[in-house]
């Protein structure tokens, strides 16, 4: 069966777990780009490529077994044993990631020498292996919707297969500014520009990473081109969210989260995020400490509720980011606390209900990621807050370009007036907060995930094409 409407995504809709049965349990995902694909019906026969992540979805692949609309990768079956792994870790993971989010600790890192060479390779035996898929199941002329960084080759490989189709790519991070896209191997930033320029359509969260991408291919490769270039902020779920966010186990959570914080007066700075280094959280907790030493008249009228839910803890560097989190946390603790008052709760197990009652109960959201394509912790918060929250907002993150004007900024880097942000955020009049939450909440529901995807269709069939 061809298709007239592709994705492709490293994950996809769908993950399986292998019981001790030996049964397949089948988990449904969620997030914009499910969302969003949502919004073409189901009447549409889309297609959604994507990899096989774990052994339930390997196994998945060799019994054949699937969800309508699904076409599952095995990719080490394809292209050989530790390819996904070298592609992904090794690649867009411990490079791409990197570069996109000025991550690099340069004095010693990157080192592009041999070893990298193989895992490039490795990546692009993956970006094949879409590359072909899509290209076997796409009906003439089919709009094919090509998902971020993990998959920057894949364009110009479909195209070389499949000049008929209208292709897409969208990338959900930031972009690197040439000076620090050129820390890539000069063959391999071409390569990876040329890839992505097979596209007849890029699209990106903001116009800051749009031009970054110019810009590097101005310098790269001379210019982008015929490939037309758009801009899709992606928004939040309004109606899931603020329905989600009033059940009996978020009612529950939030009961709990008052316990925890103590005396009904004190107010609450929330963050949530996966312990991501680009995300920023252990200066988010230096910042907190700074506020009580610089402000101690917030000492034992505040908390701190940190969700730091682990994440590519598969990589050295993670886990020790996410041991760092947990030591700095315990030690505001044993400096600050009482008896009677925790300044940090600390909560590392991933729990979505959680996280919506302390949307919920936020006076304060910290939001202070070194870069970040989006973030949408910084648009969900406004949506269900129930008396109105005061946004601390990172100026690097893409969310800036939409809330900015309504946040309270800060330099990522600098915790001291991180510090002096959250004064202001927990000193705001309540009628301003509220005002503020309002204008926040409209702009980040300006295009939630079913017509931003919906744009990106449309632009993509109107495009001109490159290969044209």
């Amino acid at each position: 069966m061809v298709s007239d409407i592709l994705v492709a995504s490293n994950r996809g809709p769908v993950s399986y777990a292998l019981r001790e049965d030996g049964a397949l349990e089948a988990r449904r995902g969620g997030g914009g780009l499910v969302s969003g694909l949502s919004a073409i019906g189901p009447d549409a026969g889309a297609v959604w490529v994507c990899a096989a992540l774990g052994e339930g979805d390997r196994e998945a692949v060799r019994r054949g077994v699937g969800e309508t609309g699904v076409r599952m990768l095995d990719v080490d079956a394809l292209a050989g044993e530790g390819t996904h792994a070298d592609a992904y870790n090794g690649i867009a993971n411990s490079v791409l990631w990197f570069v996109h989010h000025m991550l690099y600790q340069t004095p010693m890192e990157p080192v592009f020498d041999a070893a990298f060479r193989r895992r490039w390779e490795a990546y692009r035996a993956y970006n094949r292996a879409f590359a072909q898929a899509l290209a076997a199941e796409a009906a003439p002329g089919a709009a094919v919707l090509i998902q971020d960084y993990h998959l920057t080759l894949a364009p110009g490989m479909l195209r070389a297969l499949r000049p008929d189709l209208r292709i897409g790519h969208f990338s959900h991070t930031p972009w690197a500014p040439p000076e620090y896209f050129g820390l890539l191997p000069d063959d391999i930033a071409r390569e990876l520009l040329e890839g992505m320029l097979g596209a007849d359509r890029l699209g990106f969260l903001t116009h800051r990473w749009a031009d970054a991408f110019a810009a590097c291919c101005a310098r790269v490769v001379g210019g982008t081109g015929r490939t037309e270039i758009g801009v899709h902020g992606l928004g939040a779920d309004a109606a899931f969210l603020r329905g989600r966010s009033r059940q009996e186990d978020v009612e529950e959570r939030m009961a709990a989260l008052r316990e925890q914080i103590g005396g009904a007066d004190r107010k609450t700075v929330i963050r949530v995020d996966r312990t991501e280094l680009s995300k920023n959280i252990v200066r988010g907790l230096l910042a907190f400490r700074e506020l009580l030493a610089a402000r101690p008249e917030w000492r034992g009228r505040v908390v701190h509720i940190a969700f730091a839910y682990p994440s590519r803890q598969d990589l050295e560097v993670y886990r020790r980011y996410t041991a760092e989190v947990s030591r700095v946390a315990e030690e505001i603790n044993a400096e600050y606390g009482t008896e009677t008052w925790t300044p940090v709760l600390l909560h590392v197990k991933d729990d979505f209900a959680r996280s919506l009652a302390a949307y919920r109960l936020a006076d304060v959201a910290l939001v202070n990621p070194i870069r970040d394509g989006m973030n949408l912790v910084a648009k969900e918060v406004p949506i269900v807050s129930d008396e109105g929250c005061a946004l601390v907002l990172s100026r690097e993150a893409g969310a800036f370009e939409e809330l900015g004007a309504d946040a309270v900024a800060v330099n990522p880097y600098d915790v001291t007036a991180t510090a002096e942000a959250l004064h202001e955020a927990l000193s705001m009049p309540p009628a301003d907060r509220a005002d503020r939450t309002k204008r926040l909440a409209a702009a980040a529901t300006a295009l939630p995930p079913q017509r931003w995807f919906l744009d990106q269709l449309e632009a993509l069939r109107a495009a001109p094409s490159p290969a044209a």
